[in-house]
């Protein structure tokens, strides 16, 4: 994992030095941001004013869309320049049935779900929206939880959400946010609850805690891909399985590895460069066979790397929802309900992830809970 210093300019009092080392798993790059974040921008009465009528209840679609990097110019490169393109794809998106958009809190400092919500606003559609709570160490309480979702909703111009998880786990503090959830559902902030990044042993305490207030646990989303299918071998996937609590897969296509735009002599640029490095050279053999594998299963269809390895995903009985940042990738990846794998060509392409290393040695998330030693990441 990589650690790094981030500072931020805030509302909320700077933490401890200690506090602000962020962890950033090295397959993900999702960050633990180090300080506050962006202030609200509009009123609970402005935000009431500017609302569509929300949909009756949260239906996943097949694909969803991750919107981590509208806003991320540290990871992502995201430029405002680029904005029309994405309220284009935006616009396509939210066209088609069941919609899911996927964004948090520190996605872009808050600039992921003021987008999403301008975009909405425009077009005149109502999508369906999971926004997410950084567990960050110095918020204890389950007030820090409904804060932190009103603050979102202000943003995105909103009354409520579809869903809101807790985006990963923090050392402490585990069960207060999983009452703030709960405080967040009863006011009626939010339609459904979640969780980010959460062990087999956490979905089932926090699935526990909410189901005494009445509260189903709607989603755990992990990382899960070709690249890591761990949440298969470690029963993290069987416990959600058996509990009924839906996977959302983030970075299906490890972040754009499995997407055949790369190899070991053409890097993707930033930080997913000692990423690609240790694939397509640390692991030279099993990812050439993985790519070519995922390459024949998808000349078999007339598809694209892409699209394999979101259905993989849909095969597994997950929701993927890959990150897009233009029509024309929103438009591939959809592509893929087109057609489907078949029970050989899964088969064939588990075989191949098989013989992949791990390109994450250490957990990016606290492994346990301190005080309760609740273990709280597995995946």
């Amino acid at each position: 994992m990589l650690l790094m210093l981030l500072g931020l300019s805030a509302i909320e009092p700077q933490p401890p030095a200690s506090a602000l080392i962020t962890r950033r798993s090295t397959l993900t790059g999702k960050v633990l941001l180090g300080a506050g974040l962006v202030p609200a921008l509009f009123s609970p009465e402005q935000a009431a004013s500017s609302l569509v009528s929300p949909p009756a209840s949260l239906v996943l679609p097949p694909i969803g869309v991750g919107a981590w990097a509208w806003g991320d110019s540290l990871f992502w490169g995201y430029d405002s320049k680029n904005d029309a393109q994405l309220q284009e794809l935006f616009e396509y998106v939210s066209s088609t049935p069941n919609a899911f958009f996927d964004t948090a809190e520190v996605y872009g400092f808050g600039r992921s779900e003021t987008l999403i919500g301008d975009f909405e606003r425009r077009s005149g559609r109502r999508v369906s929206v999971a926004s997410k709570f950084a567990a960050l160490p110095w918020r204890t309480s389950r007030q820090d939880v409904v804060k932190a979702c009103e603050a979102s909703l202000r943003r995105m111009k909103r009354g409520s959400m579809e869903l809101y998880q807790i985006h990963f786990p923090n050392a402490w503090a585990n069960a207060a946010y999983w009452d703030g959830l709960a405080d967040c559902y009863d006011k009626g902030l939010v339609q459904n609850v979640g969780v980010s990044n959460y062990g087999a042993d956490a979905v089932n305490a926090v699935s526990e805690v909410l189901s005494a207030r009445g509260i189903p646990l709607f989603s755990n989303q992990i990382q899960y891909s070709l690249l890591y299918p761990y949440a298969n071998q470690n029963g993290l996937k069987q416990r959600c399985d058996e509990l009924g609590v839906k996977i959302l897969a983030y970075s299906p296509l490890g972040l754009g590895l499995l997407s055949g735009k790369y190899s070991k002599d053409r890097l993707p640029t930033g930080p997913r460069a000692q990423l690609a490095t240790a694939f397509f050279t640390d692991n030279e053999a099993g990812a050439n066979q993985l790519v070519e594998e995922v390459k024949k299963v998808a000349d078999n269809h007339g598809g694209t790397p892409s699209q394999v390895a979101i259905n993989w995903c849909i095969a597994k009985g997950t929701t993927p929802i890959p990150g897009s940042r233009s029509l024309r990738q929103a438009k591939d990846n959809l592509g893929a309900l087109s057609w489907k794998l078949d029970a050989s060509e899964v088969a064939s392409l588990d075989a191949a992830a098989a013989r992949i290393k791990p390109l994450v040695a250490a957990s990016p998330f606290p492994a346990k809970d301190v005080f309760t030693g609740l273990k709280m990441f597995d995946s």
